[in-house]
């Protein structure tokens, strides 16, 4: 049995997952946790990961890994590698008026055309213009650039202050799904557009087309291409890898190969087997809504943004600040557990008695409205009960995805399947409700870390040149039944605050 590793590398969490080649079967996972926060030091991650391999029975036997993580986070490095400063996370939104600077300098469709997406406050070129204009003695020392995943595979290769392989900044490698989350990286073309870092990093004086050259010092990850390995794991006390592993290695004898890695995104998409034709609903604390598509798309409106995928292909992505959050929050305020609210919910009909919630609770991207708050219409005497509460709070979160898979449709990717994953994507009521919801056929997949799984996929591409055909398990389909009365009210209310 040859075994392959995939590692998911989270806000909250490391996980690791250890599958068997041939079949995809879990053999063994570990996990570690992430410290709380918007920014983190990056050696954080780097204790959790080698405590979740640990966990997981470590490396001896197995024959190649990858790492997919948590986009944008900007790792800043200076010429000796070392971390300038606590990592700014993709959820620290302290760089969301530089987001707004960039944007007039540039202008939306100009960020649109040069990399398929306009930036908002998660994306790493904000957080370059921050420490630019808030850390200046910072932004000076920054020689190299990197993000989570990029970071964590260079550390596992044997990279960084006093490893193995010394800080050598030009080791650092990432692939085309996560640099496509950078605000300066064309996934159409491929390319870095370093006079998009230059704007971003150095000071305004002189123009910043004219510090172009400057930009060029500064080290960026060079792109792995898809199936491509980014080299193998060192041997370190921290990981052990002596063993006897099985299956052919493409690099050099008995080493572990390390794959690419990943933006977690594309990673979920990899371990859920997206194809053209499917898009993938998320529903976390926050939500994301995102088609696989052969051709890059791009919107300068911003609402959605035009990454690449892992594969070679592209993924059209929408963001929803607002998601199981909702079902927290009402349940919250019921006394219930989300078992409960969705049994409550199944007690009201469609519609909720003409009880609409437009669900901004923490204000909202998708629309773009930041300073927006929750707000509940149409409460009557008969429409102000336990179960038509639940259940409006079940059909406005959905209804806000179903405006992000309306945005993604009318770019024009192609949509014969949802994908519907997520803890709350369990609940019976969120299922039948989702039917009534979207005008697309709903598979629930069988609960599983399809990050890390995606990652393992990845893992044994680099390994032996072939992406592993990996079933993905459905436990629930749903057909689509859209009752027209819950998407009705929902878009009035929106559009009558947008």
């Amino acid at each position: 049995m040859t075994l392959v590793a995939g590692v998911d590398s989270s806000t909250q969490s490391c996980k690791v997952v250890i599958r068997d080649l041939e079949t995809g079967a879990t053999v063994r996972t570990g996990r570690a946790p992430h410290p709380e926060g918007t920014e983190v030091d990056p050696n954080a991650w780097w204790l959790a990961l080698v405590a979740a391999i640990a966990d997981a029975g470590g490396l001896a036997d197995v024959a190649a890994i990858s790492i997919a993580g948590q986009q944008h986070g900007l790792v800043a490095l200076d010429a000796s590698g070392e971390i300038i400063r606590p990592a700014l996370l993709w959820n620290d939104t302290r760089s969301a008026p530089a987001a707004l600077d960039l944007i007039e300098e540039v202008g939306a469709s100009g960020f649109a055309d040069r990399t398929g997406s306009v930036p908002v406050a998660s994306f790493t070129i904000t957080k370059l213009r921050w420490l630019r204009d808030h850390e200046p003695e910072n932004a000076a020392r920054v020689a190299a650039v990197a993000l989570p995943h990029d970071w964590l595979t260079w550390r596992l290769r044997g990279f960084g202050p006093g490893a193995p392989g010394g800080a050598e900044l030009d080791e650092l490698t990432t692939d085309r799904s996560d640099a496509s989350g950078t605000g300066y990286f064309d996934p159409a073309t491929g390319e870095y557009d370093r006079d998009l870092l230059a704007r971003a990093l150095f000071p305004a004086t002189p123009t910043p087309v004219g510090n172009s050259g400057q930009s060029s010092a500064v080290i960026l990850p060079r792109v792995v291409n898809p199936g491509e390995a980014a080299g193998v794991v060192a041997e370190s006390p921290e990981i052990p890898t002596v063993g006897n592993r099985i299956g052919g290695n493409r690099i050099v004898g008995n080493r572990i190969v390390v794959g690419a890695g990943a933006g977690d995104n594309a990673g979920a998409a990899l371990g859920l087997g997206a194809a053209t034709g499917d898009v993938v609903i998320s529903i976390g604390t926050s939500g994301t809504v995102f088609a696989v598509t052969e051709q890059p798309m791009t919107d300068a409106s911003g609402t959605v943004a035009g990454f690449a995928d892992a594969t070679g292909n592209y993924l059209p992505l929408v963001a929803t600040l607002n998601a199981a959050r909702i079902l927290d929050a009402v349940a919250g305020l019921l006394g219930v557990d989300h078992a409960e609210l969705g049994r409550l919910a199944l007690e009201a009909p469609a519609g909720s008695l003409g009880l609409v919630l437009q669900p901004y609770f923490e204000g909202e991207r998708t629309p773009n409205l930041p300073d927006a708050t929750a707000t509940l219409f149409g409460m009557t005497l008969a429409s102000t009960t336990r179960p038509t509460l639940a259940r409006a709070a079940i059909e406005g979160m959905l209804s806000a995805l179903a405006d992000g898979l309306a945005a993604v449709t009318e770019l024009g990717a192609p949509v014969s399947r949802i994908l519907l994953i997520g803890g709350a994507a369990l609940n019976e009521a969120v299922q039948k409700i989702a039917g009534e919801v979207f005008s697309v056929p709903i598979d629930v997949p069988e609960p599983g870390e399809y990050v890390a799984a995606g990652a393992a996929r990845q893992a044994g591409w680099a390994l032996t040149g072939t992406l592993p055909d990996w079933s993905t398990p459905i436990g629930t389909s749903i057909p689509s039944t859209p009752v027209e009365i819950i998407g009705r009210q929902y878009a009035e209310r929106r559009n009558a605050l947008t």
